[in-house]
């Protein structure tokens, strides 16, 4: 395997700047246009039905708004890649021959708000059928349909995304109204489905459906991981047009060589790469952490994913046909642990968000209030497990899956903060964080915010874990092996913390029964000393 490897790839869109045919609606006043079909940043799918014949009489409306770069902070990359990916698409479906109009952020006519844009464009291009394909935000989906009941002159018409294997519903079709529901088996009924990795008799390749416990390996010493393939995408433009609109954002970026696909060329080299030089290691050391490599093995295939200029049918079927040809150095843990991110977690996050919005973003289990510390926004935090995945994410929008559940998410959970807070920063930060995906993971996965929805128990952790997954601990200021006092890891006591806290309601639940045993067991003066370590990190918590 060739280490070190990086591609620098030039857009071939020089600054994204859009031809002003795409810019301007007068065109299109007293033409033959009366349909408007309505593409929103996450609906990049060049394989869509409405795509594949030109028909004269429909424009496609793509629209930077306000409201959307505004309900959260949010990284600078991401608004920059979203828009990037928009122009790019709008391009693309102009040089098609079909007919466009983008309303850029800072256009005259845009008024920031999706439906009073709407409403402005029906009125002047005399538009009398509006086409909406589902959008996968509940606020946006509740816009929408809000807006489409009161719409005397306009039919309204919906349709699918056509991108998910899963309908929004698969949940309530499948098993009915619970209380919860368990990965694992909506995973295998999906496998059985789809026929991925399985035999004709519909059993697993390999007798098993899961090799989750071969995929959590810490990285050997001085072992060389490959370099991420990254892009060169010039969005200083779009940037100056942030800035110039006041738009605020968090996190650093470097924005003459944006290094995220912005369109699906990028985003298919980038697929290649993965499975080239990433997927042999994918599930061997998909839990590991090292401050040697920000990416590690991980795809980051999901913003192309998420914003539809990839399906997921397609990465799962091209990660399989590799695999296939290539089981010489390709185990198949590697790509059931692939194939089990997409096919399971991401459709499976996504029902769970549908089945029980909206009542499911209020949800805090244990009324965690706590503010977010300051190095949330800076990195600046002693902790050096913290420190380096908090400036990973604002310095790239991206953190993998273990450092946003068991670092930030574990220490978010032990120092209880406001569930809320913490939603808002993980939507804001990350570059493939939309609603969908990232309530689900962040409420319920790593907050327990939902009280078991997603997961059977809190994904808690002391220093132990960090250390056993990543070279952290031996460049911190904290001591992991210390579970009190002074220069203890503040995981540790935070940790037998929140156990203490947390007993009685977890005394029936099997998944926690040893560990509150292990605590009830020590000493009672072992335990107040932890005790008080911790209420003094907790007092402490923005200097940590």
């Amino acid at each position: 395997m060739i280490a070190n490897l990086t591609y620098v790839l030039p857009m071939s869109t020089s600054n994204f700047n859009l031809p002003p045919q795409l810019t301007n609606w007068h065109p299109y006043k007293n033409s033959q246009i009366t349909d408007l079909c309505l593409i929103l940043g996450d609906q990049l799918n060049a394989k869509h039905s409405w795509f594949q014949q030109v028909q004269s009489q429909r424009l496609f409306v793509f629209m930077e708004l306000a409201q959307e770069a505004n309900y959260v902070t949010h990284h600078q990359q991401k608004i920059l890649a979203f828009f990037a990916a928009m122009r790019s698409f709008a391009m693309a479906l102009h040089q098609a021959g079909h007919q466009v109009l983008y309303l850029s952020l800072d256009a005259a006519v845009n008024s920031g708000n999706l439906t009073a844009n709407l409403d402005q464009l029906i009125t002047q291009l005399g538009i009398t059928t509006v086409h909406l394909q589902q959008p996968d935000e509940y606020r946006l989906d509740q816009q929408l349909q809000q807006w489409a009941t009161v719409q005397p002159s306009v039919s309204v018409t919906w349709c699918d995304t056509e991108h998910f294997i899963c309908a929004r519903d698969v949940l309530q079709q499948w098993f009915g109204d619970k209380p919860s529901y368990l990965m694992e088996a909506f995973y295998r009924r999906l496998r059985k489905q789809t026929g991925y990795l399985v035999d004709e008799h519909q059993q697993p390749f390999g007798g098993q459906w899961n090799y989750d416990k071969s995929n959590r390996n810490k990285l050997p010493a001085k072992h060389k991981i490959p370099a991420p393939l990254l892009f060169a995408n010039d969005t200083s433009e779009l940037a100056d047009m942030l800035q110039r609109m006041g738009i605020k954002t968090m996190g650093s970026a470097q924005t003459d060589k944006l290094l995220w696909p912005v369109n699906r060329q990028q985003s298919l080299q980038l697929l290649d790469y993965v499975l080239e030089y990433l997927l042999p290691n994918f599930g061997l050391y998909q839990d590991a952490m090292t401050e040697s490599s920000w990416a590690v093995y991980h795809a980051r295939l999901s913003f192309s994913l998420n914003t539809k200029m990839l399906s997921p049918k397609l990465v799962i079927e091209r990660a399989i046909d590799y695999w296939q040809q290539h089981q010489e150095r390709i185990s198949l843990a590697q790509i059931e642990g692939f194939v089990r991110q997409i096919l399971g977690w991401r459709e499976f996050v996504r029902a769970i968000y549908w089945q029980f919005m909206p009542n499911y973003k209020a949800l805090n289990y244990f009324k965690h209030q706590r503010p977010l510390p300051d190095y949330f926004w800076t990195g600046d935090t002693k902790m050096r497990c913290l420190q380096h995945s908090l400036s990973q994410s604002l310095d790239y929008a991206y953190a993998h899956h273990i450092q946003r559940l068991m670092v930030i998410g574990n220490f978010s959970l032990l120092t209880e903060l406001d569930p809320d807070a913490v939603d808002q920063w993980y939507l804001g930060v990350y570059i493939d964080a939309i609603e969908w995906v990232e309530l689900p993971n962040t409420r319920g996965m790593s907050q327990f915010a939902d009280g078991g929805i997603v997961a059977s128990k809190p994904y808690v952790a002391s220093g132990n874990y960090v250390n056993k997954m990543s070279s952290y601990c031996s460049n911190c200021h904290y001591q992991v092996k210390l579970k009190s006092g002074e220069n203890s890891c503040p995981l540790n006591s935070l940790y037998w913390h929140f156990i203490e806290q947390k007993q009685e309601l977890f005394a029936n639940n099997p998944r926690m029964s040893l560990v509150i045993k292990q605590w009830q067991q020590r000493s009672p003066s072992e335990r107040n000393d932890i005790l008080a370590t911790a209420q003094r990190y907790l007092e402490q918590l923005n200097s940590l």
